[in-house]
């Protein structure tokens, strides 16, 4: 429960931690415990996005939608985003890319990822049924935090403790918490979505392989900063393959 705790205090901005009162250790295991977090963050994007869509045009549904996550998770993960695409655009060394990665300031790279992310996620929300772009969110959301946390079991981690942004280093992940991230991760695509739709599932683990393969290379390891860009993508890479067979079979599926 403490390990669940840190990782709903870190990853959101709701103030579990008047409720919880967690040691310093468990925040070591927040990442995995990350696709939990999504069965939070999912429903309550999802829910503004269905209640947002019966009074206003879906476009402006879709927006609201964006903006609750931002809210709940205090734009934790697109700030990693951003400083990734700082950091691996314009760093042309492991030591410059952390630098760069480290800086609070936004750079070309940050902002021209930024806007093309953000342009094709209201994209692919918008332009199919309110009822699937929801279902697709509840899917994704978990789904993705789940790959994404397994960066511990593929990469090192680049800094030391004292020189990361978080002053965390996350443990690797065992045996317990990987089934437990995997059936919160895994279930909703079971039960959510047809057997037919699964395979868009594969998109999201193509891309986890190509950047991580690029932070060993580049960096040898990944941050902080790297597990939010990496979810992001992931999550995006489903919801491009999600669009497609949506919006390619009527949305008789």
């Amino acid at each position: 429960m403490n390990n669940l705790a840190a990782a709903l205090i870190f990853f959101t901005r709701i103030p579990f931690w008047r409720i919880f009162k967690v040691p310093d250790e468990n925040f070591k295991q927040v990442i995995n415990y990350w696709a939990v977090v999504g069965w939070l963050t999912a429903p309550v994007m999802a829910g503004v996005l269905w209640f947002a869509a019966l009074v206003m045009p879906f476009g402006v549904a879709c927006v609201l939608a964006i903006i609750s996550r931002l809210l709940i998770t205090g734009a934790l993960h697109e700030d990693g985003l951003a400083d990734f695409f700082d950091g691996f655009g314009g760093g042309s060394s492991k030591e410059r890319i952390l630098a760069i990665m480290k800086d609070s300031h936004i750079g070309t790279y940050g902002v021209l990822g930024l806007i093309s992310y953000y342009l094709l996620l209201f994209q692919t929300l918008s332009l199919i049924p309110v009822y699937w772009s929801c279902i697709g969110i509840l899917v994704a959301d978990p789904l993705c935090k789940f790959i994404g946390s397994l960066i511990t079991l593929r990469l090192p981690y680049a800094r030391n403790e004292e020189s990361s942004k978080a002053k965390v280093v996350y443990n690797k992940m065992a045996v317990y918490p990987f089934l437990v991230s995997a059936v919160f991760g895994l279930l909703p695509l079971v039960l959510l979505l047809p057997y037919i739709v699964w395979t868009v599932a594969v998109l999201p683990v193509l891309v986890f392989f190509g950047l991580t393969w690029l932070m060993r290379n580049k960096i040898g390891g990944y941050t902080g900063d790297c597990c939010g860009a990496l979810f992001l993508l992931c999550e995006l890479s489903f919801y491009l393959g999600y669009t497609i067979v949506v919006y390619n079979s009527g949305v008789d599926i």
